[in-house]
Parts: structure tokens; sequence; C-alpha cells
């Protein structure tokens, strides 16, 4: 078996991971208590999914080569389109999204996406600044608002993690809507909550607390893992509990 892709935390509906084995594709759903008992081989390419089979990719670059690599041109996108022909003609929000507990960053979105968005990037707060007609003028606003406010346009994962067990400062999310009038500001609830920071790590073994965006939280022997969903894919997997020895945290002493 393989580990060949994941879908973050969506609006209504839990990550997931997805195993292939001998072309076949199972779907494992990561709902809070949800157990996983998976012991980690050899990463390779994933490969690639066509007509609802995946088909394996034997090259050592992972988690996809060069072959298997998708870019999404629009996401380098500063107003000028780099595509033959623009094809971004609905509706775009640009939003701020905060992370615990104060990193901000600035976003641009279809507009009908944007709470989806929002919870695959694993926001814990966010703001509604503007709805424009199209992904260009979306784009450039970005660009501006980021030169002009020094608010990146990205937030690392490793960042993301360092904040899972702590709430949005309030002054910092104050001082980052300042000088905008939102059309709305959200809040977003994982329906898990972390008593102390998790210990970043890469393992598919444990009992699963929670997703927020694509960190996946599992619980083992006393302690909270947070697992990066996107470094499992790739990884050959057994159906077995993960004999590792793992970094505890210091709740697990307690």
């Amino acid at each position: 078996m393989q580990f060949v892709g994941y879908r973050p935390s969506r609006p209504g509906d839990d990550a997931a991971l997805r195993l292939a084995s001998d072309g076949d594709l199972t779907r494992l759903i990561l709902e809070p208590g949800t157990d996983l008992a998976y012991a980690l081989g050899e990463r390779r390419c994933a490969g690639t999914i066509t007509e609802g089979r995946h088909v394996a990719c034997a090259n050592a670059d992972a988690p996809y080569c060069r072959a298997h690599t998708s870019t999404w041109i629009c996401a380098k996108c500063t107003g000028e389109c780099l595509k033959d022909e623009m094809d971004c003609h609905e509706a775009h929000v640009v939003y701020l999204a905060g992370f615990a507990p104060d990193t901000v960053k600035v976003g641009v979105t279809r507009e009908w996406r944007l709470e989806t968005r929002l919870r695959e990037q694993g926001a814990d707060v966010a703001a509604h600044l503007r709805t424009v007609e199209n992904g260009r003028i979306a784009r450039e606003i970005e660009a501006d608002i980021a030169a002009e406010h020094g608010i990146p346009d990205r937030v690392r994962v490793p960042t993301k993690v360092a904040g899972l067990h702590e709430t949005m400062d309030d002054a910092v999310w104050r001082d980052a809507l300042a000088g905008f009038d939102p059309v709305e500001v959200l809040e977003l609830d994982y329906g898990f909550a972390l008593d102390s920071q998790p210990v970043p790590e890469v393992l598919a073994t444990g009992t699963v607390r929670g997703v927020q965006g694509r960190v996946c939280c599992l619980e083992r022997a006393g302690t909270t893992y947070a697992v990066d969903l996107r470094d499992l894919v790739g990884h050959e997997a057994r159906a077995e509990a993960s004999g590792r020895d793992l970094q505890a945290s210091l709740g697990a002493f307690s």
C-alpha cells in the first residue's frame, strides 16, 4: 500500500487520506476518534490517478516526481495573467486570515470558496475584505496589501503547528484589521482543542484528535503529535501499528 493523496478539512467534511493498493483506492476519513495503525516505509513518487485508478511511479522524488508534479499557475499571479488567455472571470474575494497566536496573511479565492479555502489553510479567524469581479483585480489588490501593510501572502505549516494550542491574539488581529472595513469577520472552529503544543512528527499510528487544515493531530501514548498530511504522501504503508520510538511531550510524563 502507499499513501497517494489527502484532502484537508473543509466545511462539513472531515479531512481524509487516500491509500492505493494494486491500483485500487481507499479513502480514510479522519474524523475525531478514528484509530490509525499504519507503519510507514520508504517514500517515493505517489504517481497519479486516472479514471479512478492509481498508476504507480517508481521515481524516488517525493511526494511527486517532475513528471507527476502539477503547478497551479494562478498561485503566482500578481495581477498580470500568466496564461495565454485569462479565465478567472467569476467574482473573487480578497481576505485576511489569522493563525494563532499572531500570524496574519492576505489571500484571494473565488467568492463561493471562501470558507472552504480558509478551512483548507487552517485559519483561526478571517476577514472578508472585498469582493471584485475577477481574479486579476483581486490579485492586484492582494499584492498592494502585501506591499503597503507588510502582510505576507503565505504561512508555512510549522508556524501553524506552533500555534495549534493557542488562540488568536485579539490585539494583533485588531491591528491587522485597522484601516480596513471588512464585509464580514469569521471565527473558525475545528471541533477540538489542545492543552499544549503538539509535537511535529511524520506518523500514521494513533487516535485522531482533530484536523486543522492539512495538519492532523494524533494522540499516542499520552502525547499529541502534529502530522502534516502532505508529508505522508508517497510513503509505503503497512497495516500495523508503528513501533518506532518517538519524541514525547513533557505532559506525557506528568
